[in-house]
């Protein structure tokens, strides 16, 4: 396997990663809001308004209503968090690969352009005009 084309694969793998990472947020977005609407509707049975801690909506009794949602926006915001740091870090990880394999194409063209340069000029050297077969007879 040629360095570049470890460079692609390193470079697709990076992209499958980062499209995982921001489903991990959605999922995280959805258990999130999932998790707020179980607490606040929650309202119903414990007849009791939440309390909230900035924008987190919780009860201090035992619910298991109350557990389960508080569950939910505490998962939610950890997949959020977790899944925007690891796009970022592996969309930056796609772009090192990008540009690594933008650098290893751009040597092998000036590479093959300075050899086909070569064997055009040694091709030159060695050609003689060899007088043609039609010229001949006449």
């Amino acid at each position: 396997m040629s360095f570049r084309d470890y460079l692609h694969e390193k470079a697709e793998e990076s992209r499958h990663n980062e499209t995982t990472a921001y489903l991990m947020f959605l999922a995280g977005t959805v258990f999130f809001v999932g998790g707020i609407l179980e607490t606040l509707f929650i309202y119903q049975f414990v007849k009791e308004t939440p309390q909230w801690f900035i924008f987190i909506p919780y009860y201090t009794e035992p619910h298991v209503g109350a557990v389960m949602g508080l569950s939910l926006i505490i998962g939610g915001l950890v997949l959020i968090v977790y899944g925007i740091v690891a796009g970022i870090n592996y969309s930056r990880d796609r772009s090192w690969y990008m540009n690594e394999l933008r650098k290893a194409n751009s040597l092998e063209e000036v590479l093959l352009s300075r050899k086909t340069v070569a064997v055009k000029e040694e091709a030159k050297k060695t050609t003689v005009r060899r007088p043609s077969k039609h010229s001949e007879k006449k």
